[in-house]
């Protein structure tokens, strides 16, 4: 069990008391937390990540108990959904408590909520007794960090404490479930499945209004080089165009490559769904610091397990959906 030092969570919770940033991991991403009920340390988040004001962020508790300081009222489908699966890693959107400060909900009636149940995010959430407003803790669009190193080499002296609890167990970011007007509406595939959501609560409503929700936009989750989405028995093909003209191409696959060829980085990720997810975003980012033209990755199977990725993929490679309801869950 990864846990931190008792010096290592007061450092961070004088940190987060005085108004400042801290980072810390969760069993899907590292956080870039702030005081949630400080509205101008929560706007450093924004000024730090370089994110768009009317993006809402999410609100991290270490216990459900405290959702009457955050929460209008919780709706029943809601609360099937957390007796459920927190803490863990889904984010519900709920009507939002009048005291919430527009900053949080992107000037919305709703918030997102979210019980994490990694160690060292429960000892900071329990420690510091209170929420923890926390979106990924990177440059806004860009890939989400999964190690502490990421965080340092993205965000560089902005943040004075991360807490490093070594690598994120999932890798990808947490399933977003709106539960206004007590209808259940995924907005974000992610480690809990729509047939696990199915399960608890019946089929997901479809259409109707959604709030705006993180990681919503097309281009999102993206490395700085172009990614293309490309078929399995093309990628040696184009990869080679690329290459022919003397310049530097990467590969993330499923499979070897049929040869191998000088200016071709090629990672094999593999097959299962749950260790392409946890090395997603390390992967392309050692990709993208290679210098190349173009990153192609292999289409993925249109299958429920790799739902979550496949969503990830394609914002990364701005074909996403901005009307938030995935054809995949």
């Amino acid at each position: 069990m990864v846990r931190a030092t008792q010096t290592d969570i007061e450092a961070a919770v004088e940190a987060l008391r005085a108004g400042e940033l801290v980072v810390f991991p969760t069993e899907t991403v590292y956080g870039l937390g702030a005081n949630a009920s400080n509205p101008a340390a929560v706007r450093k988040i924004f000024e730090v990540k370089g994110r768009p004001p009317d993006h809402p962020v999410i609100v991290h508790l270490d216990d459900p108990r405290y959702l009457h300081r955050w929460v209008a009222h919780m709706p029943p489908v809601a609360q099937q959904l957390a007796d459920k699966f927190w803490p863990g890693p889904l984010t519900l959107i709920l009507p939002k408590g009048e005291n919430v400060n527009d900053i949080v909900t992107g000037g919305q009636d709703s918030i997102g909520i979210r019980v994490p149940s990694h160690p060292m995010a429960q000892q900071l959430l329990n420690a510091f007794g209170g929420g923890i407003a926390a979106p990924s803790a990177n440059r806004y669009g860009r890939l989400s960090p999964t190690k502490p190193e990421h965080v340092r080499d993205e965000l560089g002296d902005a943040v004075g404490v991360i807490l490093d609890g070594g690598d994120s167990p999932i890798g990808l970011e947490s399933t977003i479930v709106s539960c206004l007007d007590n209808q259940a509406r995924l907005l974000r595939p992610g480690f809990i499945t729509r047939s696990q959501l199915e399960q608890t609560v019946g089929v997901l409503a479809i259409g109707g209004p959604v709030p705006r929700a993180p990681g919503d936009r097309a281009l999102h989750y993206a490395p700085s080089t172009p990614l293309e989405i490309v078929d399995s028995d093309d990628l040696e093909v184009r990869a080679g165009e690329i290459v022919a003209r003397g310049e530097k191409v990467a590969v993330l696959a499923m499979r070897p490559p049929l040869h191998t060829r000088r200016h071709m980085t090629w990672i094999n990720a593999g097959k299962k769904p749950l260790t392409y997810a946890h090395n997603l975003y390390n992967h392309l980012r050692t990709l993208d610091r290679i210098g190349c033209v173009k990153i192609f990755v292999q289409r993925l199977p249109q299958d429920e397990q790799w739902a979550a990725i496949l969503d990830r993929l394609q914002r990364a490679s701005g074909m996403g959906d901005d009307s938030l309801e995935l054809s995949v869950g």
